[in-house]
């Protein structure tokens, strides 16, 4: 059976916007699964797991989804300050980090912030303590590993610095013609890159060189990402146009350009998105939990009359990692 993708793009106008996509057809439709308008400003962040979707904005709340219940379930308030990325590890954590300096561990299964960190350093995430520490001279704005986790690339405005983990040193720099506004892994070799203008390049990092690039949209691409189903990858990108496209990539070799699998226009100014993969299973219980509606319009109300619970953020106390502990004398007594 063709696998289920659903995509999640939020937007400058509030809007959180949901779309099931189904794969066993020539030309991908996307259906309209739901539209919340649960933030208060721009949606910055978005990201998504088996269960749960998450969107964060510049009214410093993170919104957590039940999309198996298709209900809200809740708000995390421990930022303050414009939640700039969400990133799902697993299904047992979500890192979210702030322009409040702050990278915050939660708990999936309580929603608990288990580890509060001051940026900006790098973390064992175990113990929450400083693991490793590299100076890159400049500013970056993104930061990505590679899915076997041996390379990451670090981006400061227009040029892509690759590094590798072993010796921590820059493997090879390639160069954009316009500002990087996103970059995604589609293996641990091609780094697709998008940046302000309506093209998005593929580029080698073994090699650090471009060896692919497409005209995606009408206007500057916003955000990138994938998902590998089958035999090849699906790339999704979003634009201010307003449109999300899916693209089917062929990771061989010779890389040729995509071919468009399907769009939807969502009249909207698109900030962020995040696809996530479902099976058929699970799709058919989801839809029998689900309200049964066939338009974003239908469902809309479906959701706002759920429930809505906030959650409490709770008091962490930041530790100064580069200081060492001051002993506690013991009371004698006299």
């Amino acid at each position: 059976m063709a696998a289920v993708l659903e995509l999640v793009a939020g937007s400058y106008e509030q809007i959180t916007f949901g779309y099931q996509v189904k794969t066993d057809e020539k030309e991908w439709t996307a259906k309209a699964e739901f539209t919340h308008h649960a933030h208060t400003a721009s949606v910055s962040a978005v990201a998504a797991s088996e269960r749960f979707v998450v969107t964060g904005s510049k009214d410093e709340t993170i919104q957590v989804y039940n999309m198996k219940k298709r209900i809200e379930h809740g708000a995390l308030l421990h930022h303050d300050g414009t939640i700039t990325c969400l990133e799902f590890y697993g299904t047992s954590h979500l890192l979210s980090g702030g322009e409040d300096g702050l990278l915050c561990v939660w708990s999936t299964k309580k929603w608990e912030c288990l580890k509060s960190i001051k940026a900006h350093k790098t973390w064992n995430l175990i113990n929450g303590r400083s693991a490793f520490i590299k100076n890159i001279k400049q500013n970056a704005h993104i930061v990505r590993w590679s899915p076997d986790g041996d390379r990451y690339v670090v981006v400061m405005n227009d040029k892509v610095n690759i590094y590798v983990l072993e010796t921590a040193t820059v493997t090879g720099t390639v160069a954009n013609p316009k500002r990087i506004a996103s970059v995604n892994f589609l293996n641990n070799s091609i780094l697709a890159v998008a940046g302000d203008d309506e093209t998005v390049r593929l580029c080698d990092v073994e090699k650090a060189k471009w060896v692919c690039d497409f005209k995606a949209h009408e206007t500057r691409v916003k955000t990138v990402d994938s998902v590998n189903v089958d035999d090849y990858s699906v790339v999704v990108t979003a634009s201010n146009d307003g449109f999300i496209k899916m693209w089917k990539i062929h990771l061989k070799e010779e890389l040729e350009p995509p071919t468009l699998l399907g769009e939807v226009n969502t009249s909207a100014r698109l900030t962020c998105l995040a696809v996530r993969r479902t099976s058929p299973m699970q799709q058919e219980i989801t839809e029998e939990e689900a309200p049964q509606a066939t338009t974003s319009e239908e469902l809309l109300p479906e959701l706002l009359r759920t429930k809505r619970v906030r959650i409490a953020t709770e008091v962490v106390v930041l530790e100064d990692e580069s200081k060492p502990k001051k002993k506690k004398k013991k009371n004698s007594g006299k």
